[in-house]
């Protein structure tokens, strides 16, 4: 049978779930009427589709019961699910070009700050420091919940905020992105559903689709979710989890208003939903904005965050804030997957400048040197048609749309022909509705050469 039959297509698409994982051995199919309603087809089509299926051993018929899949599940390969038709959507290849780029490649379209705009003079100091340190730091394990000195440290930074915080309630990980998912592997099973903004942080959905969930997106606003599609999307999907940047927002550099934050945690009370709330760009903020763990309390919130955008990314420490009674779980998750908490020098260098107060006049430094930058990528880019979708009030991105009917996808592209990484629209956008967006990072944006090569870009997809 041809596959461009309609036979064939409903094959294809029973293959393709079962390659996915969304459909796993044992599991029973969609009934042949629910089948054909959905395909657009007619019953005695589905009957023979599924006939075939049987013949090839995939499925399995049980009388008086329906049909079961039978085939052994696929090994599970991450880029390969719900892979977009042009790799320069696909979170992956960004990241992987901007990770692994020739030191002469430009990269506007990363996550990080540049090194010479990091506390490298303080981090040299606490590494000295470390020479001194006592074996048992230089040379064991550490600890299942990670240093003390640096779990005080953030409870009282919390503590700041009004968020009361026990230091056992903090457990640090070996990364932000740790941090996240073994949160996932805490709280989902296979096909649970999870909201995230659209657009959102691009390794949110990676990570959502490693843990076989079902990744439902709401429409992002200047002041956080649309609250009328996040309360139908709690309806019609009843999600497990939200995730969520709560300000600078990634990518967009919207902040959550007070009436937003209110609305969510209503809603989340409402239904039972469990709120994970990444703060990692949450020392861009002079002024802060509001925070779900601080108006929730940890009831239903999960604080998470890590130091590798504001001190450095080779310094991998990060950390979740959460109701004590599941510290303990997320503790067992983490022994049995990393053998402990993160590297225990680590920590140590987080806690030196800290404690030092070298941290603090370096994040006042930044906040100053990062306004600057987003006044000047601003102007820079206006010339070429590139507006921000809205001015950020902190942060180090900016959500720009595209002139005319210019396509993101395109002028990545082109761009990365001439050495320069960029971030694409739809790379953040779970819909896949953001092609005429670009984010662009105001710290890697210094090199005349980006605004040169985007104007050919530019130029090119206009033609």
């Amino acid at each position: 049978m041809r596959p461009d039959t309609a036979t064939g297509r409903i094959m294809d698409a029973i293959r393709m779930r079962l390659a996915n994982r969304v459909l796993l051995p044992g599991e029973k199919l969609p009934s042949i009427r629910k089948t054909a309603a959905a395909m657009g087809v007619s019953p005695s089509t589905v009957v023979t589709a599924y006939d075939r299926l049987v013949g090839e051993g995939v499925i399995a018929a049980r009388p008086g019961s329906g049909f079961y899949v039978s085939a052994p599940a696929a090994p599970l390969a991450i880029a390969e699910i719900e892979r977009p038709p042009d790799r320069e959507v696909d979170p992956f290849w960004v990241s992987r070009q901007s990770l692994d780029a020739a030191p002469a490649m430009l990269k506007p379209g990363c996550g990080w700050l540049p090194p010479d705009w990091m506390p490298v003079a303080s981090i040299r100091r606490a590494i000295r420091g470390l020479a001194r340190a006592n074996e048992t730091l230089l040379l064991d394990y550490g600890g299942t919940r990670g240093a003390s000195t640096l779990r005080r440290l953030l409870a009282r930074r919390f503590a700041d905020e009004q968020l009361s915080t026990d230091p056992d309630q903090i457990l640090l990980t070996a990364s932000g992105t740790q941090a996240i998912d073994l949160v996932c592997r805490f709280l989902l099973r296979p096909g649970d559903a999870v909201l995230v903004d659209d657009p959102c942080y691009f390794n949110f959905q990676a990570l959502l689709k490693a843990h076989q969930a079902k990744i439902v997106g709401v429409p992002m606003t200047p002041r956080g979710p649309d609250i009328a599609a996040f309360s139908d999307a709690v309806n019609d999907h009843r999600p497990r989890l939200y995730i969520t940047n709560s300000g600078p927002h990634n990518p967009t550099g919207a902040t959550l208003s007070p009436q937003t934050a209110h609305q969510i945690l209503s809603i989340a009370a409402e239904h039972g939903l469990i709120i994970v709330e990444d703060d990692i760009f949450s020392e861009f903020e002079a002024d802060p904005s509001p925070r779900l763990a601080v108006l929730d309390g940890f009831e239903r919130v999960i604080r998470i965050g890590s130091f590798s955008k504001t001190l450095s990314a080779s310094i991998r420490c990060g950390f979740i804030a959460a109701r004590s009674d599941w510290i303990g779980s997320l503790i067992d998750l983490q022994v049995a997957t990393n053998f402990g908490g993160p590297n225990p020098i680590a920590a140590e260098l987080i806690s030196q400048m800290l404690a030092d107060g070298s941290y603090h006049k370096h994040m006042q430094r930044l906040r100053h040197r990062l306004a600057r930058a987003r006044r000047i990528t601003a102007d820079a880019l206006k010339p070429l048609g590139l507006k921000p979708w809205l001015t950020p009030r902190d942060g180090f991105y900016l959500w720009c749309t595209l002139p005319g009917d210019c396509c993101a996808t395109q002028i990545a592209r082109a761009a990365l022909r001439a050495d320069v990484v960029l971030a694409p629209g739809n790379v953040f956008s779970p819909s896949q509705t953001a092609s005429g967006y670009m984010r662009f990072n105001v710290g890697q944006m210094a090199n005349p050469r980006i605004y040169d090569v985007l104007t050919g870009a530019l130029a090119e997809c206009r033609a």
